[in-house]
């Protein structure tokens, strides 16, 4: 039977009465339960919200506490600020929520007095982290004491606060019980009222109950008819009765069952997730199965995973070995495009490809520039959305890099299906790389069996003939014991040439010193004698004469310049020259070239310039001798090859890409270019690399027509390379030269006067020979300075009356070196070798000094230094040695074996007489 029939029944409209009234009443009673929970759950928030505040303020105590014991500027004390600050909003968020939500006066009062307060405790916080950044850990803790009142104070106002919503809360429940009373008293009348209207309203109630039913049996109708759960129809709710409470049971299973659905549908996508990467994964791994070889693996792997992750361009890199370095070598490509970047090989740390392999870390880039690369096809091209480089790594070790670029970027699940493939194919490429290492050693141990096999048959064949061979054997040995005595005569004789060459190189050494002694010792004669008839003391030589003299004397000074280029080149050959920085002033080196060679231009009549740039350094640390000797040379032949014109020496800072080139001025405060130009000759293009060569001129005929050996500038670059520098030529032929001398140098500051530096240098001439050397050059030079400042007359006379020994066994340079010092009215004695020289010695007591020659018959000069320097008495005695050696060390073995003091000859009067002067009155 239908409803609406059994409601026309019996009581139906006295119980429909009676159920509206009850109905009306459990609404009631319903909507007195809802405000209740609605004020219990206000109250739940506000105590939350009050708990809130209790606890962040506990929290921010003990993270300003913690400040202290953080280091400033750290991590952990960053952070831990950054904690307050988080807390301090959490409790300013509580405080707003429960002053939004008072209503009376009172909790609106004390909510304000509990937000000042934390502002308060806010000034606080701030002054607490000022002063744990600024480390005054004392001021630090008055104030935290400070705080700590305050935030009881804000924990008083918010007990306070609690109990007046407790309060509050007890109103509304007694309001509540109230309300549900009446709400009964409403029930019981309800019961009345519904026999009297109960007739009256059941057609109507009918009405609805169908109307309602039918709504809802249409939409169930429809419910039933749907395939998917996703968008469900839903029941229109008119009522609060028993069929508005299905329609919304109805319309709560419907919104449970679409969440299901997608829920469902969620799992579904995940599940099918999983089952491609895992059959990705085993695609690819069942791909790899029976590969041997590494590229046509990479080809596969490269050609399968591209389109698997939808990319449109891949390059696959192996790690192959380097050197003594590993790299990444290309060995495939996916969509290859001939104008593309991807470079062939890749070191560890070299670019995005190598830090991926170094560090073992994929790198992904999701916003590729538009010029990075493109992606072609026959329809045009595009740049990539997204490009990410993967490593492949077995136990640990990268052994390939895959990179790959796509139109659109990458998701998730195909981010992770490339992270599973690159850690399993790294046991494939493994596996592949071992297969072919055994492959090629199974390569070779094939050839090896072959070889074997064949020489076991040929073994077989040989056995065969052992047995002819046998009677040979012993005759053979006897020819293998005569074949090692033969190689050990042959050694022996091999180490008796290695031997006779090192004896050789001595020999040359020694017959380069014997020459320049034997060049050197009547060259001396020479150039004293020649220097004494130019001075013309006694007026008895005509003009015409002491000219011819000038001559016998410049042909001297040229021949002792050829001995000593020879000696140089030979020298620098052979590694023996040294190099001795030391400190001088650059103004004074130049002021030197200039008096040298300023006669020079006024003979040729040439305009001769010395220029230095402002910014050089005042002292440089670099061999003076050594630099004068390379200028030297560049200015004479500047001099030598120019007729008109000017001849200009220019010092600068050197600076522009000549020098970045060059390693070896990296170190250097200063690059120092000294350049000579002149307006001569010339040299053409082609032959200005000859000019740096031994015995080389650019121009055959300039050696017949200027003169010259070809020496001067192959010395000056030797030297100027083991100076740390060099030279370079600029020339056009039929303009001129410049030759630029490049050389670093220290810049370093002005110390005491030359003065100061003499004295300092003479207290140390009692200290090793080195420092005496070094003492004696700085003392020369102070007394040179001094020789200059005044006359050479008054100098002269410094020596009247002293007496000085001279030993040598070459006549003519005992005669001219006392025509010399008998000049200078000195009194003179000699001996021809050392022996002599020290029974002279023993005769003449009174002896001041004595000039000692080294190579002498009989006994030589150093076997008479050392055994002048046994006696007592003469221990002390100044004696200056004289060498026509000038082979690297003659200096420090003179002062080993007992020499004051050192000059080689030719002698140079003028300096020989400044030495004597110094160890006279020293």
């Amino acid at each position: 039977m239908r409803l609406k029939a059994k409601l026309f029944l019996g009581f139906a409209s006295i119980l429909a009465i009676m159920a509206v009234f009850f109905m009306v009443s459990i609404y009631s009673l319903d909507q007195e339960n809802k405000r209740a929970e609605r004020n219990q759950q206000e109250r739940y928030q506000k105590l939350t919200y009050s708990k809130m505040v209790e606890g962040e303020l506990n929290n921010i105590s003990r993270y300003l506490r913690d400040l202290a014991f953080l280091d400033i500027g750290g991590h952990d004390f960053v952070e831990t600020i950054d904690l307050i600050k988080v807390s301090r909003e959490k409790v300013g968020t509580a405080l707003n929520f429960l002053e939004a939500s008072a209503i009376r006066d009172v909790t609106k009062n004390l909510l304000r007095q509990i937000k000042a307060e934390n502002i308060m405790y806010n000034e606080l916080q701030e002054n607490c982290i000022a002063l744990a950044s600024s480390d005054q850990k004392a001021e630090f803790e008055r104030v935290i004491k400070v705080g700590a009142g305050e935030r009881r104070q804000i924990f008083k106002y918010v007990e306070e606060l609690n109990r007046l919503e407790d309060e509050a809360l007890n109103g509304l429940i007694k309001s509540s019980a109230d309300a549900y009373n009446r709400a009964l008293i409403f029930l019981f009348a309800s019961l009345i009222l519904t026999l009297l209207g109960g007739a009256g309203i059941t057609v109507w109630i009918t009405r609805k109950v169908t109307e309602g039913i039918r709504d809802v049996t249409e939409v169930m109708n429809r419910f039933s008819s749907l395939e998917e759960h996703i968008d469900l129809p839903r029941i229109d709710i008119h009522s609060d009765d028993e069929v508005g409470e299905i329609a919304a049971a109805f319309n709560e299973m419907a919104g449970s069952l679409e969440k299901h659905a997608l829920h469902e549908q969620e799992f579904i996508e995940e599940i099918e997730g999983q089952n491609w990467l895992k059959s990705g994964t085993a695609e690819i791994t069942a791909l790899c199965q029976g590969i041997e070889d590494l590229r046509t693996l990479a080809n596969l792997l490269i050609t399968k995973i591209t389109p698997m992750v939808e990319a449109s361009y891949g390059v696959f890199y192996i790690v192959e070995g380097y050197g003594d370095r590993h790299c990444l070598k290309r060995l495939a490509v996916y969509a290859d495009n001939p104008l593309g970047t991807a470079s062939e090989v890749f070191l560890l740390g070299e670019g995005l490809v190598g830090q991926c392999a170094l560090e073992n870390k994929t790198i992904r880039l999701p916003r590729v520039p538009r010029d990075y690369i493109k992606v072609t096809s026959g329809l045009g091209e595009s740049p990539p959305q997204g490009i990410i480089i993967l490593p492949v790594a077995f136990e640990g070790q990268v052994v390939a890099v895959m990179e790959l670029a796509s139109l659109q970027l990458y998701s998730t699940l195909q981010q992770e299906l490339l992270e599973l493939i690159s850690k399993n194919i790294g046991i494939t490429i493994n596996r592949v790389q071992a297969h072919m290492k055994i492959g090629s050693l199974l390569k070779e141990s094939q050839v090896l069996t072959e070889e074997l096999q064949s020489q076991s048959e040929e073994l077989q064949l040989q056995q065969e003939e052992l047995k002819s061979f046998n009677e040979n054997l012993e005759a053979q040995y006897k020819h293998s014991e005569k074949r090692a005595m033969e190689l050990e005569t042959l050694k022996a004789a091999l180490e008796e040439k290695a031997r006779q060459l090192e004896e050789s190189s001595n020999y040359k050494t020694e017959f380069l010193s014997n020459m320049s002694h034997e060049l050197r010792t009547p060259l001396n004669s020479l150039l004293i004698l020649s220097q004494m008839l130019i001075e013309n003391k006694e007026d008895n030589l005509t003009p015409s004469q002491v000219e011819y003299v000038k001559t016998i004397f410049s042909s001297g000074n040229e021949l002792l310049s050829l001995i000593n280029d020879i000696l140089d080149l030979s020298k620098v050959e052979a590694g023996k020259i040294t190099i001795h920085p030391d400190i001088f002033k650059l103004s004074d080196a130049m002021d030197y070239v200039k008096q040298y060679f300023l006669p020079v231009a006024q003979q040729k009549n040439l305009d001769f310039i010395v220029e230095m740039s402002d910014d050089l350094p005042h002292t440089s640390c670099m061999d003076e001798h050594r630099l004068l000797q390379i200028l030297n040379n560049l200015l004479s032949n500047a001099f030598k090859f120019t007729n008109s014109g000017s001849v200009t020496l220019l010092v600068r800072r050197a600076e522009g890409q000549m020098i970045a080139n060059h390693d070896i001025f990296k170190t250097s405060d200063w690059v120092l270019a000294f350049s000579v130009t002149d307006t001569g000759i010339g040299i053409s293009k082609y032959k200005q690399d000859m000019v740096f060569e031994a015995f080389q001129q650019a121009n055959g005929t300039t050696a017949r027509k200027y003169g010259g050996t070809g020496l001067g500038l192959t010395i000056s670059q030797r030297i100027a390379r083991l100076m740390g520098g060099f030279i370079k030529l600029d020339s056009v032929e039929g303009r001129g030269s410049t030759f630029t001398l490049y050389l670093p140098s220290h810049n370093v500051g002005i110390g005491a006067s030359d003065i100061f530096r003499a004295e300092a240098a003479a207290t140390t001439l009692k200290s090793s020979p080195s420092q005496v050397v070094k003492a004696v050059e700085a003392v020369s030079k102070v007394v040179r300075e001094a020789e200059e400042s005044q006359k050479v007359e008054n100098g002269n006379a410094r020596l009247e009356g002293k007496k000085i020994l001279v030993v040598d066994d070459d006549m003519r340079n005992v005669f001219a070196l006392t025509g010399a010092l008998e000049n200078q009215k000195i009194m003179t004695l000699f001996a021809e070798n050392g022996k002599e020289g020290i029974e002279v010695l023993e005769k003449n007591p009174d002896i001041d000094l004595i000039l000692m020659d080294i190579m002498m018959p009989e006994m030589d000069g150093y076997e008479a230094l050392r055994r002048i320097r046994l006696i007592p008495e003469y221990a002390n005695l100044p004696i200056i040695a004289l060498t026509a050696k000038a082979m690297k060390n003659d200096r420090e073995k003179c002062i080993e074996a007992g020499a004051s003091d050192y000059i080689s000859k030719p002698v140079n009067l003028e300096q020989l007489f400044s030495l004597i002067k110094i160890w006279l009155y020293r």
